[in-house]
């Protein structure tokens, strides 16, 4: 039974670590298209990616907190975590902002994208890839019951979330060519950001680790 607790924790931080390099690479594609095909939504995308990258060096922390711990969970955030999650949260704020003065400047100048294709594929892929992440992650958080591990697999959640506001944005734009749906996709990232980053200031408020598995 220990080595098998052992050998999920383990996995559960490979998995921490899948999920940084996966968006650290995300992150650059997206900004790199987005700037060059002159899509907000996606490169709205792309910074979000790295910030979820601030956030999963925080989880990556807390996961090899519980690794040095033995089986044991790590039941509240430490000094390091709680710092993560300020900046974090401040990043979503700078991000919301930026994609505001975005939308509004595209909309003044008339600006609209060359194509959204990329943003489809991305999104597509963000999507399958992070199902699948937040499923194992969760599936392990649930057999070691462990709120630090199912915490990691419901920030996984997020971006699952955001992958599909891309989708929509992108494919719609791409199949009618109305500017407004980028500009709604960017928007409607905004305001995913700000939900995570008001939620990631209350988290950081608290040494506590909470979480519900049904979100």
């Amino acid at each position: 039974m220990l080595i098998i607790k052992e050998k999920l924790i383990r996995t559960a931080f490979i998995l921490a670590i899948i999920t940084i390099t996966y968006n650290v690479v995300e992150g650059l594609v997206s900004v790199f298209f987005g700037i060059n095909d002159e899509t907000l939504a996606l490169l709205g995308f792309g910074v979000d990616s790295f910030v979820e990258v601030l956030s999963g060096i925080g989880i990556l922390h807390m996961i090899y907190r519980m690794k040095k711990a033995g089986i044991n969970d790590v039941p509240t955030r430490d000094k390091f975590e709680r710092q993560a999650l300020k900046i974090t949260g401040t990043a979503f704020y700078i991000l919301v902002i930026g994609l505001i003065a975005g939308s509004v400047m595209n909309i003044v100048t008339g600006s609209r994208p060359e194509t959204t294709i990329v943003g489809v594929i991305i999104s597509i892929l963000s999507i399958l890839t992070m199902y699948i992440l937040m499923s194992w992650k969760l599936k392990i958080g649930k057999q070691l019951n462990s709120d630090a591990i199912i915490a990691d697999a419901n920030c996984t959640k997020t971006c699952f979330y955001f992958s599909f506001v891309l989708l929509a944005s992108s494919g719609l734009y791409e199949l009618f060519g109305i500017v407004w749906f980028d500009i709604a996709g960017s928007l409607g990232i905004a305001w995913f950001a700000f939900s995570e980053g008001k939620e990631t200031f209350e988290k950081a408020k608290s040494e506590e680790l909470s979480c519900n598995c049904s979100d």
